[in-house]
């Protein structure tokens, strides 16, 4: 693939309030010096082979996607079917293709009707034999920069990395997983324990178990719902674990564990909106922090996502026994929740 310049540019695209989270995982897997464009995007560049750098990008959990960043140094979108400009992207088109999964494309861009755009539609038809659909997974996107020139993205994986291959059973009100992703990554900011005993209380579907299995294949893992029928989807997302955690039915104010037996506690509890209801959680709220002390060792973590924001706040501002290490609020499917870490005091 031909290029101006060394390396490939590339855009990171993550949900807002992880970026700079999201951008310590990029450093880790190889890719620091990321830099800020937005709440929601950084852009960092690389070198290597592209399938290379696609490999190790797929370990990503806190991304939403990645994306192959072109410039052309153009007047307007016209000039991108010109045999020099229309070669660099369909270069640019089949490297990423070499990674499989895509049965269509689709372009997101202003002007998608334009007789331009139709033409660029065809040239990509024609070269690579896919066609064009609304849900097309090889997402294009065209936009101009302020210095005139424009950019074509092209995401380098079908789907967005939040949607994970774990994933065989959904319900509502179920959490996202980069979410979840991020709350695990709170909980292992210092490494953890050899034999880390993790619970994850109101369970649901296993998506913050699913992914704690995910990055942390030892130890001991559990989660239990009151809804014990919501457990067997839970047990089938959870068959990528290498040790399948234990999953039991049990009230999230009275769980039959001992006192200080566990190291790191997780809870999506309802919001009261879709699941559960504004009056029955200022009772379960406190009750289930009171709950979650117990069953925590000294010094032991509770991170937390709800959109009962006052709520939660005053119920921890009354005195619980934990110490807020953190807090973050995050974009979730419309809502804005806050995250919070807790340490047992």
């Amino acid at each position: 693939m031909r290029r101006a310049g060394p390396g490939h540019e590339f855009e990171l695209e993550v949900l807002s309030g992880l970026l700079d989270r999201a951008r310590d995982e990029l450093a880790r897997l190889g890719y620091p010096g990321s830099r800020p464009l937005s709440r929601e995007t950084a852009s960092f560049r690389a070198e290597g082979p592209l399938r290379r750098i696609s490999s190790r990008l797929a370990r990503a959990r806190l991304a939403v996607a990645f994306h192959l960043v072109l410039t052309f140094d153009v007047p307007r979108p016209r000039a991108l079917l010109g045999d020099e400009h229309s070669r660099r992207l369909l270069d640019a088109i089949d490297a990423v293709r070499a990674s499989g999964g895509h049965s269509g494309f689709r372009f997101s861009a202003a002007g998608t009707d334009s007789t331009v755009f139709r033409r660029l539609a065809d040239l990509i038809e024609r070269h690579t034999g896919l066609g064009e659909s609304p849900d097309g997974e090889l997402l294009i996107r065209v936009r101009r920069q302020r210095s005139g020139a424009w950019q074509v993205l092209l995401r380098l994986f079908p789907r967005p990395l939040s949607a994970r291959s774990w994933r065989h059973c959904n319900a509502e009100g179920g959490l996202n997983a980069t979410i979840a992703a991020a709350m695990n990554d709170m909980l292992l900011q210092e490494p953890p324990p050899a034999d880390p005993v993790y619970l994850n209380a109101m369970c649901g579907t296993g998506t913050l178990l699913a992914e704690w299995c995910s990055r942390v294949p030892h130890g001991q893992a559990a989660g239990f719902d009151l809804n014990g029928s919501i457990l067997a989807c839970a047990a089938d997302n959870l068959r990528h674990c290498r040790s399948a955690p234990e999953l039991f039915t049990a009230d999230a104010t009275a769980v039959p564990r001992p006192d200080s037996s566990c190291h790191f506690i997780t809870c999506d509890p309802p919001w009261g909106d879709d699941i559960g209801t504004h009056e029955t959680n200022a009772q379960l709220y406190p009750a289930f922090l009171r709950e979650a002390r117990r069953l925590l060792l000294p010094g032991g973590l509770l991170v937390m996502v709800s959109h009962e924001l006052k709520l939660l706040q005053r119920v921890l501002q009354g005195g619980t026994g934990f110490a807020v290490r953190e807090e973050l609020r995050v974009w979730h499917g419309g809502h804005h929740p806050g995250i919070w870490l807790l340490e047992k005091r």
